[in-house]
Order: C-alpha cells, then sequence, then structure tokens
C-alpha cells in the first residue's frame, strides 16, 4: 500500500496466462469495464528468476461484505452469463471473466469495486 492509502501496488507473473499478451489484455479489459479500479503498469521485477509486472491500483476501502448475488445481478444485467461458481462468459463479445469472488469484488457504500479481474479472449473475440 502506498504511504498515503490510496494506492496498492502489486506484482503479477502471468501465471493465469499462456502468453505476456494475455496478461496485457487482462488490464486492457480491466480498466475498460472497471475504470474504478484501474490498473497501471509500472514496470517489470525479475523475482526469484521469474519476471512479475508490476501495477498499482487505486485501494478501496470496505464498508460491508461483497453480496455475490449483487456480482451476478450486475454482470447478467451487462450481458455476461454464469459459467459456474465466480466465472462468467459474455459469448456474443468472446469474453470470459473468472475469479470473482468476495476477496476479488468489494464494496463500499453498496457500489461494487472489481479489484482482482481474470478476463480471457475466446477465439469469437477476433471474429
Amino acid at each position: 500500500m502506498s504511504l498515503d492509502a490510496k494506492l496498492v501496488l502489486k506484482l503479477n507473473d502471468s501465471i493465469y496466462y499462456l502468453y505476456w499478451l494475455d496478461y496485457f489484455n487482462n488490464l486492457l479489459l480491466h480498466n475498460y469495464y472497471f475504470p474504478d479500479t484501474y490498473y497501471q503498469l509500472l514496470g517489470f521485477k525479475e523475482i526469484k528468476g521469474i519476471l512479475h509486472a508490476v501495477v498499482k491500483q487505486p485501494f478501496i476501502k470496505i464498508s460491508e461484505p461483497t453480496n455475490i448475488e449483487l456480482v451476478r445481478q450486475f454482470l447478467t444485467s451487462n450481458g455476461f452469463e454464469i459459467k459456474k461458481n465466480n466465472d462468467y462468459i459474455n459469448k456474443s463479445l468472446g469474453i470470459i471473466l473468472e475469479d470473482l469472488h468476495d476477496e476479488n469484488v468489494l464494496m463500499n457504500q453498496k457500489v461494487l469495486f472489481f479489484i482482482d479481474t481474470v478476463f480471457y479472449l475466446t477465439p469469437s473475440f477476433y471474429e
């Protein structure tokens, strides 16, 4: 966390992705869909021989527990359908959005904040 408690620094080794390009697409999609919790890519750091992206993101203070049903309602009203558990797909856009459990979607004053999203593009995205 930054000294002023307004930003969080994060490291990501792109473990969820086959290629770094997929991770960069994830950042772009996150910033498009959730601009209140945008990622800013600061650079890269090698740790024990593994390359990590260094990003910063606004810090979100939690005021109440996340209501997963509100997450589902929000996403389905925006064209996503549930695949399983906390994973969603928008078939018309060719976008998969995963890992949206209560530690990756926070609530402040009854507003949802998506902080750790995992986006994937399907082949239909490029059609």
